[in-house]
């Protein structure tokens, strides 16, 4: 899956994952490969993301995630 993780003023991280855990406006929630198309709101809290080379982490104050097609898209606010 491709992951984008951006800010209004700059992209985070981009790149190939295998998972990505969020902090959804209603809870936690996981997307793996396959994930239903999904528009969340996000609250504050830590977007965890596996690399294959490893797990990362990123702690954000919010924002929202769209995903579609395996392509995950994370505007955050740092």
């Amino acid at each position: 899956m491709k992951l984008t993780i951006y800010s209004p003023t700059k992209t985070l991280y981009s790149g190939e994952v295998t998972l990505c855990e969020v902090p959804g406006g209603r809870g936690r929630f996981t997307i793996l490969r396959g994930h239903d198309s999904i528009v969340s709101t996000l609250t504050a809290g830590v977007v965890r993301y596996d690399t294959g080379a490893g797990e990362e982490r990123l702690e954000i104050k919010g924002g929202y995630v769209e995903v579609d097609n395996d392509d995950i898209k994370i505007c955050a606010r740092e």
